[in-house]
């Protein structure tokens, strides 16, 4: 893509006045959420849509999850660290780059800054999750009795809020019972 065709791109998903060219070949977005970023190399080859994410103070408990996510789901576009902060990232060669593939590209973007940490820590809870079926089952414990273990960890306030209602407690434990069902024979 041409810098016209990119600049045309923009627009056409964000308007003109949130599209701002800050210098050739560089534009800025500005929405009610979020700045995006839009670079092209020195020499116009590679092009380079930046969003920031999250802090790195906010996201340091979750690198290994962000690393992850970049193996199995991010597909076309990263998270990557620079200056404290965690950033969404798209990289592609210019001239072989296509307006379908700039849009999905920005829409994932989209998407990771509104998910922010919600999508790594769904992951790390995933994996806790997966250790505590793996550590029950070298127990010889059947997913019943892993819930009843759970159940009374709950009631007798080793697990869970100091100040949960019944309501808040049982929520919890139908969440705990949904995710133990659908990990319990992957594990």
């Amino acid at each position: 893509m041409t810098p016209e065709e990119i600049a045309g791109k923009l627009i056409e998903l964000f308007g003109t006045s949130a599209v701002a060219a800050i210098a050739p070949g560089e534009w800025q977005i500005d929405t009610s959420n979020f700045r995006l970023l839009v670079l092209l190399s020195e020499d116009n080859t590679w092009l380079r849509v930046l969003l920031p994410i999250v802090p790195i103070q906010e996201a340091q408990p979750f690198l290994e999850q962000f690393l992850e996510a970049n193996f199995d789901d991010t597909q076309e576009v990263r998270y990557a660290l620079y200056e404290g902060v965690i950033w969404g990232v798209f990289q592609h060669n210019s001239g072989t780059l296509v307006s379908a593939d700039l849009s999905n590209a920005i829409n994932r973007l989209v998407s990771l800054h509104q998910a922010r940490l919600d999508n790594v820590f769904n992951r790390l809870i995933e994996s806790r999750i997966r250790q505590i079926i793996q550590a029950a089952k070298q127990q010889g414990q059947s997913l019943q009795a892993t819930m009843q273990t759970l159940e009374r960890f709950y009631a007798e306030g080793m697990m869970g809020e100091i100040n949960q209602t019944s309501q808040g407690r049982e929520e919890v434990l139908t969440a705990w019972r949904r995710q133990l069902e659908r990990l319990w024979n992957e594990g």
